[in-house]
């Protein structure tokens, strides 16, 4: 074996103190850290195979185990940094793309972080909302510029106007597009049966759905991509909301891939392919070129479901995305959902992830100001996604002017998640971002229905704490309300960017 340059990217440190040699890591890690070593009677490990998942960590049961970074330090070099030399010298070795999982994790301002909320003090008071009325319901849809009444002559009146088909969320936040195959059976049962139990939506990403998943239609959106698999008519009448994938935040203009080893028996029965084949989804939709293309497919969607299910679609947030948005609303889409920079995947080329996007932030800002100015903001509804870490992540969200919110990596944490980024490669030790049975099973749908629903409550009280604050009582008067957004840190530019003042103005 040729000698490795590459050296491990994390140190994995027993106390021989505190081992007793049970073998729990041994057992417990699927990429072949540690071992027994019968001779000695002693456990070893392998530093160069840790991703750093924390597993072995947190299931010893001694604690006689820390991992941590390598402390290996190269010579000083602004340029030529340690992250560079290692990426180089994985791909002399390999010949190939570097791939990675989730979002971008290179050190780019992140706008949530430089804005602060108001607070309301005595001309407008603040609002208690575990004593006054408080409301986080939303509606997804298109919204018509007026509403008509008409008297039924039962001395009632009736909504003369015809609405379109809305998706009513309990709370503002959805759970993001993840495809069986991307993670497991088990992850997806977990964001099916929370998004029921909480009164909102998960999205099934490019992957088709489940038979057993079709009972949780009515919180599901059924995601179309490039390589249409799994969609078929039953697909698209069982869910409440269908959403053309056109690209995403963490490779925008970049298509999916599946490795065949990943298309187990029911993978390619939901997607409707071959087992042991890839699945491929080109980045391009061969049957999309233009504006006109787009409203074409979004009409013949509208038209397999008799106009019952609104349309979104989901874009990458790139350089020119306001215009962008403003072409999909006028073909037709009802929600426009935008992922920034920082979303999460489940593999992507390292160079794509980290050089191609902008942040969520400033495309929402745009996006929104875009739609305002043509008067076409309520024609859809937009929805972001792309890192939203926490509550107050969300409120600044809907303040910039989005209707909710995806979330993906942080549902991914609350169900065990360590942010190894090696999703890629099926060995996710946390049962998650795999199709191994054995891994798999480490992941109980009940404990992880409960853990997804305990965030969504949580996020939910705070985000009323913090409305009940800024005196606002309810979602829709905080929607698009910059004026309650200061900038701190920010200059200029960025400052009109996002259409808000700085602090102190």
């Amino acid at each position: 074996m040729a000698l490795s340059l590459a050296t491990p990217t994390f140190w994995v440190e027993r106390d021989p103190s505190r081992c007793i040699s049970c073998q729990v890591c041994v057992r417990q890690c699927a990429n072949d850290v540690h071992y027994y070593d019968a001779e000695e009677d002693l456990v070893r490990s392998e530093d160069r195979h840790c991703v750093g998942c924390h597993r072995c960590v947190t299931l010893c049961p001694t604690h006689a185990l820390n991992v941590r970074e390598a402390p290996l330090d190269f010579r000083p070099h602004a340029n030529w940094t340690a992250y560079h030399l290692r990426n180089i010298y994985k791909q002399a070795e390999t010949g190939g793309m570097l791939l990675t999982g989730m979002g971008c994790d290179q050190p780019f301002r992140i706008y949530w972080d430089h804005m602060v909320l108001n607070a309301s003090q005595v001309t407008n008071p603040s609002i208690d909302p575990m004593r006054e009325p408080m409301e986080l319901k939303t509606y997804l849809g298109a919204k018509p510029e007026a509403l008509e009444f008409e008297p039924n002559g039962d001395g009632e009146i009736d909504l003369k106007t015809t609405l379109s088909p809305q998706l009513e969320l309990e709370i503002p936040i959805m759970f993001s597009a993840m495809s069986y195959g991307s993670i497991s059976f088990n992850a997806c049962l977990s964001l099916a049966r929370a998004a029921r139990a909480a009164g909102t939506f998960y999205n099934t990403g490019e992957g088709g759905l489940h038979p057993a998943l079709y009972e949780y239609g009515p919180n599901t959106i059924a995601q179309v991509a490039s390589g249409r698999f799994g969609v078929h008519l039953d697909y698209l009448n069982t869910a409440a909301a269908l959403e053309i994938k056109i690209g995403q935040g963490a490779k925008p203009g970049i298509g999916g891939h599946l490795p065949g080893e990943k298309v187990t028996f029911d993978i390619s029965r939901t997607r409707m392919i071959p087992e042991g084949t890839d699945a491929i989804s080109p980045a391009p939709h061969h049957d999309i070129y233009s504006i006109e293309d787009l409203r074409q497919l979004i009409y013949a969607l509208k038209e397999a479901t008799h106009y019952q299910k609104p349309v979104s679609v989901k874009v990458a947030a790139v350089h020119n995305i306001a215009p962008i948005a403003s072409g999909i609303v006028r073909a037709g889409a009802d929600i426009v959902a935008i992922d920034g920079l920082r979303g999460g995947t489940g593999a992507a080329p390292t160079q794509i992830r980290n050089n191609v996007g902008i942040p969520i932030e400033l495309a929402l800002a745009a996006v929104d100001e875009r739609l305002r100015q043509e008067g076409i903001r309520h024609q859809a509804s937009i929805v972001v996604g792309g890192s939203v870490r926490n509550s107050a992540d969300v409120v600044k969200a809907i303040a910039l002017g989005a209707d909710a919110v995806y979330i993906a990596t942080a549902a991914l944490v609350a169900m065990g998640c360590h942010l190894c980024q090696s999703c890629y490669t099926g060995k996710c030790n946390w049962g998650i971002a795999t199709q191994d049975p054995y891994l798999t099973k480490r992941l109980n749908p009940n404990i992880g229905e409960r853990r997804l629903v305990n965030l969504l409550r949580a996020w939910s009280l705070e985000i009323k704490e913090m409305m009940g604050g800024m005196g606002v009582n309810a979602v829709e008067s905080l929607r698009g309300n910059r004026d309650h957004l200061r900038g701190v840190g920010l200059n200029d530019v960025e400052l009109e960017a996002l259409g808000i003042k700085a602090a102190g103005r």
